[in-house]
């Protein structure tokens, strides 16, 4: 079968070259870039984009749409020092549009730059010791872990195999250093030793965590490493699960969102190499003809968790373990003040949809700043777009809550729970797969489900609310008690049942809801779990439990009044 148009840019590209460098020249016609170009920059940490908002009017006036492009940080763990954060709240004025966004994937993105500032804002992340390389395209992706900064063997480990796995799975080529930091090309060719010419089928995350954090939703990932560990806390091995993924396309039931499967049972000291292999797989077993079908994910519904153990074995050149029962998930709340364990303190806030910025009287992005010039706080990315303040002396705390509250940022206790724990992508105006509004819609549909829980008095409940404005799912809004996922302008797709640990996928139950909708929709199924819980139960069990033909049925009369 033949590969796609993407594989044959790939190959052709002279280890993700192309055409770059001569079309982001100051010198280069303006307008969009090739379809090569689009391609390959993905691997360097950025994409084109247009704004939707302005392009009509524009086309009408004979105008050229409003380019620009997004630029992805990449922060395995989401770990930052405040001097990189400095730097990157300086690349936001001085290149952006001003404002910093955590993303869902524990990285940082940067939007509006225009094409005369990619290159110098490359460069910048670079001078802060971060890189956008490998920040996106067919390639290992960010890898994500538990947020918490805590000083104890089983979070120092899992940050320490984040950061290793994020720097050995980054690209060989020279490319990215020859175009955006002006280093002389070498004269040997580039060699890909673990990707080969093309790359892999298309992109691959990783994640790692610990049964009692789960924050990062291991299960979401291509690759996730659980860690085992015994009654003491040392660490025995690693629980690997394999073909996690969220995205899908609309009315093509032979796409769907995905969770991972347990697949093999490895020592403490063999992430890498199974990383590696797994990586290897996906290489050589993934779908090159049809990207919508190229996922690892695919390859492990349709081969089977004994094959991909059998075909790793052969690959180590060992039989590996099988795997034993997942367990039991947590997601403990990171928000707040907490002990790290070595006499400093953490400050999680809730940044809603991770955006970062000055808006109105609420100074976040000041504050932030000032909080690192002044008591040199380290931000962590949470991949629920929180942030993290860490290493916080004892005798500042006092000092950072009132720098936060001059600049009227809100303290954690300010939001509900269901808040606390909303996802939203930012879909339009710059993301060019978006159906419908993601971020700019956010609060609204918040509103509408905080009103719900309020007449229930069920406000303190906690919930997992996710929103995007496409069905590809970079706010993994399948795996939320409540997912709201958009199908066309102001139209959305309902899903419930899923569960706050992650563990567990739920189903569509109302389809194309006006975004007004949303919570009268979910009001009756709210209803019946306020009458009926079992106690403690969270709505996703609740709504699984009872079953999706219960849910969709408690809608019928209530849809049919509406219409």
């Amino acid at each position: 079968m033949k590969a796609t148009g993407t594989e044959t840019i790939k190959a052709e590209s002279a280890g993700l070259r192309g055409p770059i460098a001569a079309e982001i020249s100051a010198d280069a016609p303006k307008g969009g870039l090739s379809e090569a170009s689009y391609t390959l920059l993905k691997f360097h940490g950025t994409y084109e984009q247009f704004d939707r908002d302005t392009a009509t009017e524009r086309k009408q006036a004979g105008e050229d749409k409003e380019w620009s492009f997004m630029v992805r940080v990449r922060a395995p763990g989401g770990r930052l020092t405040a001097a990189q954060w400095l730097a990157l709240d300086a690349l936001a004025e001085t290149y952006a549009d001003g404002s910093l966004r955590l993303t869902s994937r524990q990285g940082v993105q940067f939007h509006g730059i225009l094409r005369e500032k990619l290159k110098p804002s490359i460069a910048a992340v670079d001078s802060a010791l971060l890189t956008t390389l490998a920040a996106c395209g067919d390639v290992v992706r960010n890898v994500v872990t538990t947020p918490a900064p805590r000083r104890d063997a089983i979070h120092i480990r899992l940050q320490a195999e984040a950061s290793r796995l994020s720097s050995a799975l980054l690209p060989k080529s020279g490319a990215h250093h020859e175009i955006f930091l002006d280093e002389e090309p070498v004269s040997t060719p580039d060699v890909e030793p673990l990707y080969g010419p093309t790359y892999l089928p298309r992109k691959f995350k990783i994640g790692l965590a610990h049964p009692a954090d789960n924050t990062p939703d291991v299960l979401a990932n291509d690759l996730g490493f659980i860690m085992q560990t015994d009654a003491a806390g040392a660490i025995t091995g690693w629980l690997v699960t394999i073909g996690g993924g969220m995205g899908m396309t609309h009315n093509k039931p032979a796409t769907y969102p995905r969770l991972a499967d347990a697949v093999a049972l490895i020592g403490p000291d063999e992430v890498l190499e199974v990383a590696e292999a797994v990586v290897r797989l996906s290489r050589d077993h993934g779908d090159r003809t049809d990207r919508k079908h190229a996922r690892l994910k695919y390859v492990m519904a349709e081969r089977g968790v004994e094959w991909a153990r059998e075909r790793l074995s052969a690959d180590l050149g060992r039989p590996l373990l099988p795997a034993p029962p997942l367990p039991r998930f947590e997601i403990p709340d990171h928000l707040g003040w907490h002990e790290q364990g070595d006499g400093r303190w953490w400050l999680g806030l809730h940044i809603p949809a991770g955006r970062i910025v000055d808006r109105g009287e609420v100074r976040l992005r000041t504050a932030l700043r000032e909080a690192g010039k002044t008591l040199g706080v380290n931000p962590v990315a949470t991949s629920q777009q929180d942030v993290l303040l860490s290493d916080v002396q004892a005798e500042d705390r006092a000092a950072l809550e009132a720098l936060l509250r001059s600049h009227n940022v809100p303290f954690p206790d300010a939001f509900t729970p269901v808040a606390r724990n909303m996802l939203a992508c930012v879909a339009l105006p710059t993301c060019g797969q978006s159906l419908a509004e993601g971020e700019r819609v956010r609060q609204p549909i918040l509103d509408q489900v905080e009103a719900e829980l309020g007449r229930l008095g069920l406000l303190g409940e906690r919930i997992s609310l996710r929103l995007t404005g496409c069905p590809n799912g970079c706010a993994r809004p399948y795996q939320g008690d409540i997912g709201v996922v958009g199908k066309s302008p102001g139209m959305y797709v309902v899903f419930v049942g899923g569960d706050f640990a992650g563990t567990r996928l739920n189903f569509p139950i109302a389809d194309k809801v006006p975004l007004d909708r949303i919570g009268a929709t979910l009001a009756p199924l709210l209803n019946l779990w306020a009458a009926q819980r079992d106690p403690g139960e969270g709505f996703g069990d609740f709504s699984t439990r009872i079953g999706a033909d219960a849910c969709r049925n408690a809608l019928l009369p209530h849809r049919q009044a509406a219409e």
